[in-house]
């Protein structure tokens, strides 16, 4: 069932949702949670297609914030919010309310959206694409427990987190955290089943991909190591290499969907490491509401120390070939020294 409404306030969107339920014959309201969707015109079919396949584990009343640009003067300085609330099969689980904001009461979705939020229920807001700087001091932001933006979809990904770790507050995540949950799960299984000291490791992924950057980070945190990021050509995140006291554990994923666990003295394994849609990433990041410490010691690391790490990497390997040049100039130049003893006692000789 779907409501539009024109012109419209908060008061009269709780009504239409209220008499959305009865015609659908469910008046009490079953939902566990709040889920914002702060987003554009562009990105709101899949953020929401997202919100209501998760809304199947988590029944939720989704409100989508879409902030109309206005073309002109005039336009600008009127405030109107226009709404389509869905009800029944077309909300999936759930309740679902679009909300679009035109003029000046884009500076105040904060107040169109608190009359809508459930009471007592926790709140998540979710920015699928330009999400703030800092998600805490948002006036949307503030709103929620918890605070998932997507640093993948942003122009520059890896400076991104940079910013993430700088404006950091308990409740904040990113679904390119929780794209590396499975790798993360496989490789502290692999490291259980032997007894011995990792001394490194190195991460391969596609360049701009921030979750290899937060898997090496996360790494390097965790086992106090060198690591290693490499480019590849994707998709996503390809392979983890680390040496280990008793040979290497490699998992390598080259299609994106099926990945190989080898382990010194072990045969190889096949597992199951695909790629996941991001109604599986929301529906992972609302069965927690709590902060999550992991996340706040990976961003803590930074992603400074990685490029130190492989700058000093690579000065010790640009050193090398000076040393073996020299040592070879060495080598070739005690010949020469030989040659030219050998040599002076005949010119002597010539000479008397």
């Amino acid at each position: 069932m779907k409501i539009d409404l024109t012109d419209t306030t908060s008061s009269k969107i709780n009504k239409a949702l209220v008499q959305g339920r009865r015609a659908i014959g469910t008046p009490a309201v079953g939902m566990v949670l709040t889920l914002v969707i702060v987003t554009d015109e562009e990105n709101a079919y899949d953020a929401l297609k997202a919100a209501n396949e998760a809304s199947r584990e988590h029944p939720s009343r989704t409100l989508v914030v879409i902030k109309r640009v206005s073309r002109s003067p005039r336009d600008r300085s009127k405030a109107r919010l226009d709404a389509e609330v869905r009800v029944g099969a077309d909300a999936g689980t759930g309740e679902t309310v679009v909300l679009r904001l035109y003029g000046e009461v884009i500076d105040h979705a904060q107040s169109v959206v608190l009359p809508l939020l459930l009471p007592d229920a926790p709140v998540v807001v979710w920015w699928p694409v330009g999400a703030p700087t800092d998600p805490a001091n948002d006036p949307l932001g503030s709103l929620g427990q918890r605070r998932v933006t997507d640093s993948y979809a942003s122009e520059h990904p890896v400076r991104e987190l940079a910013a993430r770790a700088a404006a950091y507050t308990p409740g904040d995540t990113d679904l390119s955290w929780t794209r590396i949950t499975p790798w993360r799960s496989m490789l502290a299984a692999a490291l259980d089943q032997v007894t011995c000291e990792v001394t490194s490791a190195e991460v391969e992924g596609e360049e701009f991909n921030p979750s290899v950057e937060l898997l090496a980070m996360w790494l390097a945190d965790r086992l106090k190591i060198r690591v290693k990021r490499s480019a590849s050509s994707g998709p996503g995140l390809t392979a983890v290499r680390m040496e280990t006291t008793c040979g290497p554990i490699v998992l390598h994923r080259p299609d994106a969907s099926l990945a190989t666990l080898c382990i010194q003295g072990q045969p190889d394994r096949a597992v199951a490491l695909k790629r996941r849609e991001t109604s599986e990433l929301i529906a992972e990041e609302l069965r927690r509401l709590d902060p999550d410490d992991t996340y706040a010691s990976v961003l803590r690391y930074g992603v400074d120390r990685l490029d130190q790490a492989a700058r000093t990497e690579g000065s010790a390997s640009a050193d090398e070939p000076s040393e073996s040049s020299e040592s070879s100039e060495d080598a070739a130049g005690k010949p020469a020294a030989k040659k030219a003893a050998a040599k002076s006692p005949a010119k002597k000789a010539a000479a008397k």
